[in-house]
């Protein structure tokens, strides 16, 4: 532990980007702002009923928030920046190494599979051969 009583770890944690996105905060701060709804996703649900209540405190904390929003510098529940604009990229890196390697080896079962029903279906769709009928020869 620190002189300050916090862990290593969590500083570590407070450090590393939200896993929200400041492009879905950014949106919802714009649009649905002076309700909060910017907070509610972000998960700070207190402090977004209150300033749906207050209409985004008669618009000034709304506009404050937007411009932190827009800047970067806006934090969700977990004191952790918004900074990333692309959900998935931000969900990708918070996946252990071990799961995107099984995430690999699926996606390369499922392309051997898709390459053998489509052979299958090729052979199932070519024309059939119909063996020639002979007749049995009948003595005289």
């Amino acid at each position: 532990m620190s002189s300050t009583g916090t862990s290593l770890t969590e500083l570590d944690a407070a450090e590393r980007p939200s896993g929200r996105s400041r492009g879905v905060a950014l949106a919802l701060a714009t649009i649905l702002g002076p309700f909060g709804g910017h907070r509610f996703y972000v998960g700070k649900t207190g402090t977004g009923v209150l300033m749906a209540l207050t209409l985004g405190g008669a618009g000034l904390w709304w506009l404050y928030d937007l411009i932190l929003v827009a800047s970067g510098s806006f934090r969700d529940v977990n004191d952790r920046l918004v900074t990333r604009w692309d959900v998935e990229a931000t969900a990708a890196e918070a996946l252990p190494p071990d799961v995107l390697d099984e995430l690999d080896l699926l996606r390369q079962q499922v392309a051997e599979l898709a390459e053998r029903v489509d052979f299958t279906e090729r052979l199932l769709a070519g024309p059939r051969e119909v063996p020639a009928q002979t007749h049995p020869v009948r003595p005289s």
